[in-house]
């Protein structure tokens, strides 16, 4: 579960949802299948953005490149048409292929309209590539996999080195995946934006927590030493606020503060993007009228919207690290979890500002 942190944040004056995950977020549910053997450390995680046939009634998204070394599926779509119609899954990035086939076999089950008296459907498919612990050559996703990751779909899930996120490094310690909510009041009514990363990025000399800068003081003992920024981030925000397509794009944007808050600078292979999408405002496949009306927050007030997507967004990088475990890569070699990474410096030199982020992060 998330960090369950009971404060007002300081970026934004809100406070976490009931999970502190994307899926306080009405609607919205999360799965894992993960895969760990004595060669694969790998996975696959979905996020279904409703409980209906999203098909049908589609959803106001947007997509925001923050560096495009990826091979995401389905972007292009949602860019032009500004809606997402499937549900999102995560895995690494020579399974994209696999998942696309998943979910679009999963489409025309339950579309039968689908590619007949209709046209085709556009799954929305985020990868990371999890080559450092993974064996990703083995190619160990397989349908069933995905179809799994569906059917273990709940409010509650787990985080860190799970479901697409098993394989992931962040900041040279253990990755995966992390999530996170806020709440706040819209003219007397609780309205929720909740995110979830997969991490795979960052050099560990520039990891900064709470305007911590941590990162020199783990470094002197880091085992590997990287020289290219080769990791990547994937994000997925998800509301009920009423946001239109454009807002949600502007929305999606303010990602990048986030998770640059916590030391990122978007290296030159690193593929970074951003999904959000609005679970209000629905879009009918089969519309009854020429014209449609929705609702949509006023641009007047929407830095504080921008404010509470920097904070959910940083968080749920930070809930990333906090539940990853050690583990080893396929060479052999330790990926330090953050837990343990900090533990070894106070054993080395006790530190008061360690033990402040130790306790809290609730590590």
């Amino acid at each position: 579960m998330g960090l369950s942190k009971t404060f007002l944040d300081p970026i934004s004056e809100t406070k976490p949802g009931k999970n502190n995950l994307i899926t306080d977020v009405p609607g919205i549910t999360v799965g894992h299948q993960t895969l760990k053997d004595d060669r694969l450390q790998t996975g696959v995680t979905v996020i279904s953005p409703s409980e209906d046939n999203i098909f049908k009634q589609k959803m106001p998204a947007a997509v925001h490149v923050i560096n495009g070394f990826g091979k995401s599926m389905g972007l292009v779509q949602v860019e032009e048409l500004g809606t997402l119609e499937t549900p999102i899954v995560l895995t690494n990035t020579l399974s994209a292929g696999t998942a696309y086939t998943t979910v679009v076999k999963k489409m025309l089950a339950e579309n039968h309209d689908i590619g007949t008296d209709t046209g085709t459907v556009n799954p929305v498919i985020l990868e990371c590539n999890d080559g450092v612990i993974n064996h990703i050559r083995d190619l160990g996703i397989s349908e069933a996999d995905v179809k799994q990751a569906f059917e273990k779909a709940n409010t509650i899930f787990e985080e860190g080195a799970v479901g697409g996120g098993t394989g992931m490094c962040c900041y040279d310690l253990k990755g995966g995946i992390g999530s996170s909510s806020r709440q706040i009041a819209i003219d007397g009514t609780t309205y929720t934006m909740g995110a979830l990363v997969m991490a795979n990025y960052g050099f560990m000399q520039d990891l900064s927590i709470y305007d911590v800068t941590i990162g020199p003081r783990l470094k002197k003992w880091q085992e590997k030493e990287k020289h290219k920024e080769n990791g990547s981030i994937v994000t997925v925000i998800a509301t009920d606020i009423p946001f239109d397509t454009r807002q949600l794009k502007r929305i999606a944007k303010r990602s990048s503060v986030g998770i640059n808050r916590t030391g990122a600078f978007g290296g030159n292979g690193s593929g970074e993007i951003t999904v959000a999408f609005s679970t209000a405002n629905r879009i009918a496949h089969y519309p009854e009228n020429e014209i449609d009306r929705q609702q949509r927050i006023t641009d007047e007030f929407i830095d504080r919207y921008f404010r509470m997507t920097t904070a959910v967004v940083e968080e749920a990088v930070l809930s990333c690290l906090v539940h990853a475990q050690t583990t080893d890569d396929r060479k052999g070699q330790k990926v330090w979890s953050l837990k343990d990474a900090l533990q070894h410096l106070q054993k080395e030199q006790y530190d008061e500002k360690v033990a402040w982020l130790q306790e809290k992060l609730g590590i």
